[in-house]
């Protein structure tokens, strides 16, 4: 199974004890989702975030409605948690989420281990593609969220 990644990271000038919180909430991915992919999270609230903990979401992807679970398999608040998916469009997806305070504010860093059905042309053509663009919506939402002056 070939394996691609992305690291995104984004400071906000905001401390962690409130830009953490805002991510262990797992209600706020689909503010942070495009609108594109119609996502919802369909997990009942609240959710109780911890290790084992499990979400399901819908979402649709070029038109096809999909069924995504995903798992909390790390959880150290307020620096670090990992999701992993259980079942959904991926062959595999494992996401790393990490938060540092520097400077006034809050690092935030991603890095996304995923795998495809078609391997790297189909990749590279239309996963690739969709990945970068959530990301790129992801942290303009972010932006706007978390501005330098509350």
């Amino acid at each position: 199974m070939k394996l691609f990644s992305i690291d995104r990271s984004i400071f906000l000038p905001r401390p962690i004890d409130e830009v953490f919180p805002f991510f262990a909430d797992a209600r706020n991915l689909e503010r942070l989702t495009p609108t594109f992919l119609k996502f919802h999270v369909i997990t009942p609230a609240p959710i109780a975030m911890h290790p084992g903990a499990r979400i399901r979401y819908k979402l649709s992807l070029h038109g096809i409605p999909i069924s995504w679970e995903s798992e909390i398999t790390a959880w150290n608040p307020p620096h670090r948690f990992v999701d992993e998916q259980l079942r959904g469009p991926y062959r595999l997806w494992r996401h790393e989420h990490r938060f540092v305070s520097q400077n006034n504010g809050t690092q935030v860093s991603d890095h996304v281990d995923y795998a495809v059905l078609g391997g790297s042309i189909i990749n590279s053509l239309f996963v690739a593609p969709d990945v970068r663009r959530i990301f790129d919506y992801r942290t303009q939402i972010l932006q706007s969220l978390f501005p330098q002056n509350k």
